[in-house]
């Protein structure tokens, strides 16, 4: 069966663009509903003017379905329905802890490479590019990926590669491979199509009416260090779990050498093996994971959350905090920090 017709180039007149938005049991419910309503909204923001988007919710088959977090959608269209769409975009999953179980959905698979095939755009956001890995397009490919997921997907499809710091990725021959980061970059994904399809006035527009934000930052900011202690290495691993809570003090690589009897280059070698980091530069993880919680919890100063994690230096720990997460401390203290009208308060009576 024919497909939607295709629109006209980007900013030309014509019928508007069929956005295929691919709803299955694995996937987020806020994220499918908040692309809908987002490329849907032009006829909010002018009744009157042109709809550059048909978004319409396709599944294996049409009628209602119960997504991950158990509230139903409605499927409008079954997919063998569609012969030619202009994008597909795959929500978010979620991918429980034995990771994602590949083979599940062939029909799918075999539909997003028959849509590339005729010339559409495939999206993923965050986490919905483990279903679009299947195809095998992403291969030998540049992308993106929840940061939570990163080392489940770089397992199952170690031929993709991943970058879980970037917000958004277009790759492919023809930029027709599109992929978002964490969680709610789907804003930016659907901002890019927006921008690339209707125009930056238009994405602009959008943007402004939904009080959406680009996350021009990366994602960096956001990530939560976490050292790597799947390696099997038992002397390593009690060397992280000590430093974990001694990365303040003078020389801590020192001691951990120290401590695991090891020859000072046997043990950087091993350490470097097993953790994927170098022994300074894991301690530096730790200390600035550590300024950023206090940042975001307390009203201590910079120079006193340096002193605090292990540097004396201030203009130093500012350099690498910069280095390692993209801001500035003070930039990443009114990012993260809780407004103070969201604070919990204590009242007390009058007298007591």
């Amino acid at each position: 069966m024919a497909g939607p017709p295709t629109a006209s180039a980007p900013g030309g007149a014509g019928a508007a663009r069929h956005v295929a938005l691919l709803a299955l049991p694995d996937a987020a419910v806020s994220t499918l509903s908040g692309i809908f309503d987002v490329m849907n909204a032009f006829a909010l923001l002018d009744p009157d003017g042109p709809k550059p988007f048909q978004v319409e919710i396709v599944g294996l088959r049409p009628g209602p379905l119960e997504l991950a977090s158990r509230v139903p959608v409605m499927v409008q269209r079954a997919v063998e329905t569609i012969g030619a769409t202009d994008i597909v975009i795959v929500p978010s999953v979620v991918v429980g802890p034995d990771g994602w179980r590949k083979g599940r959905y062939p029909e799918l698979v075999r539909w997003l490479r028959a849509m590339h095939a005729s010339g559409a755009l495939l999206c993923s956001a965050c986490s919905g590019i483990f279903l679009i890995a299947e195809t095998g397009l992403f291969d030998g490919m540049d992308a993106t990926v929840h940061f939570g997921y990163a080392r489940a997907f770089a397992e199952a499809y170690p031929d993709v590669r991943i970058h879980p710091e970037r917000v958004l990725v277009v790759a492919g021959r023809q930029e027709e491979l599109i992929s978002s980061g964490a969680s709610m970059t789907w804003h930016d994904l659907v901002l890019y199509l927006i921008a690339r399809h209707a125009g930056t006035t238009a994405a602009q527009d959008v943007a402004r009416f939904f009080a959406l934000q680009w996350h021009q930052d990366g994602l960096t900011p956001f990530m939560v260090f976490e050292g790597r202690r799947d390696h099997g290495d038992r002397a390593i691993e009690a060397a992280q779990d000590w430093v974990a809570g001694h990365f303040q003090v003078a020389d801590p690589v020192a001691e951990m050498v120290r401590r695991t009897g090891l020859a000072e280059r046997t043990f950087k070698r091993r350490f470097t093996g097993a953790t994927g980091l170098a022994p300074i530069a894991y301690v530096q993880r730790l200390r600035i994971e550590d300024a950023k919680r206090r940042l975001e919890r307390t009203s201590s100063s910079v120079d006193e959350i340096s002193w605090q994690v292990g540097y004396e230096d201030p203009a130093f720990f500012r350099r690498l905090f910069r280095r390692v997460t993209g801001l500035a401390p003070g930039a990443y203290r009114r990012r993260f920090r809780i407004p103070d009208f969201a604070q919990s308060r204590r009242t007390t009576r009058a007298g007591s």
